[in-house]
């Protein structure tokens, strides 16, 4: 009985042996792309019949990529007044790719900026001999802005617009921002401090057109003394200088 139960264990620790191997046999690479975009946002001015963005390929692997526009919904159903040229196309290891988006008739608003999203996901060739390997497609997804062209204002200029305030909100305290201008801002950082501390948010949520955005308060305790410093996410990618508004705190 005891030589059965040993070589049951045996037999078990190799099937084990056999699996683990089977398992690291399967290649999953690092799950960042290969490919590169020219830019960290699109804006498209309504005034404009196309923009152009390049995909660059820096690695060593040809890759296929296809290309499209679509909602923060993220679905392929909700219909773009946008069609990227070409939808797919193959870059060459050390090569480049212009796209041109193009814009569509539509009725989107015309007082405010709209929100998409362009994409590109990349599709590894598959080589005769890899077989066993696991091939994972990864997609870059970025904010792409259509502007009309009635908006004359700069972005950076209005940000002094944004109203700051400490509110209760569900019995806790929460920085609220309200937007009154026509422009999306992305928040860089946000940083607030009272009463000898301070809290950075952790990648603040954007703040839409005429709308507002929470922050919830949980590393400080709003006082007369209460700061906001934030800075934003300009058209090009690059940081505007830090702003320090006033905050109003309800009672």
């Amino acid at each position: 009985m005891f030589r059965s139960i040993k070589s049951l264990r045996r037999h078990r620790t190799a099937r084990g042996c056999a699996l683990v191997m089977l398992l690291l046999s399967v290649h999953v690479p690092a799950s960042h792309g290969a490919l590169t975009l020219s830019g960290t946002r699109v804006l498209f001015e309504s005034d404009k019949r196309s923009v152009s963005l390049v995909v660059a390929n820096p690695s060593d692997k040809p890759y296929a990529v296809q290309a499209w526009v679509n909602t923060s919904a993220d679905d392929t159903t909700t219909a773009v007044p946008f069609a990227v040229s070409p939808p797919l196309f193959r870059v060459n290891p050390g090569k480049e790719q212009q796209l041109q988006i193009n814009g569509l008739p539509n009725n989107l608003p015309t007082d405010r900026e709209s929100l998409f999203f362009f994409n590109a996901q990349e599709i590894p060739q598959v080589e005769g001999e890899q077989s066993n390997v696991l091939n994972i497609a990864i997609r870059t997804r970025i904010k792409l802005f259509y502007r009309p062209a009635q908006l004359q204002d700069n972005p950076n200029l209005r940000l002094k617009d944004l109203q700051w305030s400490v509110q209760q909100i569900g019995g806790k305290a929460s920085l609220v921002v309200n937007n009154p201008t026509p422009f999306h801002y992305t928040f860089h950082r946000v940083q607030v401090s009272a009463n000898g501390k301070t809290q950075t948010l952790a990648t603040p949520p954007m703040v839409a057109p005429l709308d507002r955005q929470v922050y919830a308060l949980d590393q400080v305790k709003p006082g007369p003394d209460l700061g906001v410093s934030f800075t934003t996410i300009n058209d090009y990618g690059g940081i505007t200088p830090a702003m320090n508004p006033s905050v109003q705190i309800s009672r």
